[in-house]
């Protein structure tokens, strides 16, 4: 972030004020803005070749494909003098591939011990002499139904926030993990419907399942 913004600001005086004292041909503005991006890119390259927790590894994805490119280069007070400059990306392509790669592969299992996670409770729930609880007048379980999307929804929606392609591959990772859960989901259920029957609140708990279908499609 330091990095970031004593860039923006230092180039932001050259373009304003130090890039008209020199003739043309020294390029003065293109000097400064090479040496801060290498800098700049250095510090990245440093940062994505040590050990990263998962949180740092999205920043880093993020200073690579959104804010470097969109919020710092295309300032307006920037834009016209850097398009002029090809300054290329923070990191090399295989390095961000492989930081990509990192990072999808921690989501999707987080994701899936999530999805996991809520299962056990729900289950859990069916066990205790409970009532399900309502939503809109109807039995339905806000704990399967609504978290199980929500969890799915923003984990993609920060994918995308990195790019559009690292928020596709993670749709595509999702979409697989989404059926193996619902197989989970059902497996459980039937189990429940065939030796709970006895169960104070088995009808209840039959219709809130049966609501979640809706949910989930």
């Amino acid at each position: 972030l330091h990095m970031g913004k004593t860039m923006k600001e230092d180039l932001t005086v050259v373009a304003k004020y130090i890039n008209k004292l020199y003739p043309p041909e020294f390029n003065v503005f293109s000097i400064y803005a090479e040496l801060y991006h290498n800098f700049f890119a250095s510090q990245a390259t440093k940062n994505a070749e040590s050990h990263l927790e998962d949180k740092d590894i999205y920043l880093l994805l993020s200073w690579v494909h959104n804010f470097y490119p969109k919020d710092l280069r295309k300032d307006h007070a920037l834009a016209m003098e850097l398009d002029k400059v090809k300054l290329g990306s923070l990191l090399p392509s295989s390095l961000s591939k492989e930081l990509e790669n990192k990072y999808l592969d921690s989501e999707e299992v987080t994701v899936k011990n999530s999805l996991s996670r809520c299962l056990d409770k729900e289950i859990q729930r069916w066990k205790e002499d409970k009532e399900p609880e309502k939503l809109n007048g109807h039995f339905q379980s806000e704990l399967l139904g609504i978290f199980v999307i929500q969890s799915m929804y923003s984990s993609q929606k920060r994918a995308e926030d990195i790019s559009k392609a690292v928020g596709e591959e993670l749709s595509r990772r999702l979409l697989k993990e989404l059926p193996a859960f619902l197989r989970s989901y059902r497996d459980a259920f039937e189990d429940f419907k065939e030796k709970s029957k006895k169960h104070r609140y088995y009808k209840p708990i039959l219709i809130a399942n049966i609501n979640n279908c809706w949910n989930f499609r």
